[in-house]
């Protein structure tokens, strides 16, 4: 399982075992009770985010990850944004401070 991620020019590819999703599943529970709290998107809080929401708020991390270079973080997020949104190739990630224009992209819009 591989997901792509844009960052401005470049394009990081996350390749995941098929056994972390699995293996993960109790950590992306955790992660969905924290954001059923509410969350902090760029200057706006979401009260209840929802699952794009929350897969822009895992990108986000996703992006702390790679720039961090932190290599569990970064599959866990990225296996996050797979378990939680079927479909997904790749993730554009905003740069710019605002989360919520962090785009989602299926099999067909990525190439």
């Amino acid at each position: 399982m591989n997901l792509q991620v844009f960052i401005d020019d470049t394009m990081v590819q996350v390749s995941l075992p098929s056994s972390l999703l699995e293996e993960a599943a109790d950590f992306f529970a955790r992660m969905d009770s924290d954001m059923d709290k509410g969350w902090q998107m760029g200057r706006e809080w979401v009260e209840s985010p929802n699952s794009v929401q929350r897969c822009q708020i895992a990108a986000d991390k996703l992006l702390g990850a790679i720039e961090g270079g932190n290599e569990t973080l970064k599959m866990l997020m990225a296996g996050y944004i797979v378990s939680r949104a079927p479909g997904v190739a790749a993730v554009r990630i905003d740069t710019g401070g605002e989360m919520q224009e962090t785009e989602l992209l299926s099999t067909q819009q990525s190439h």
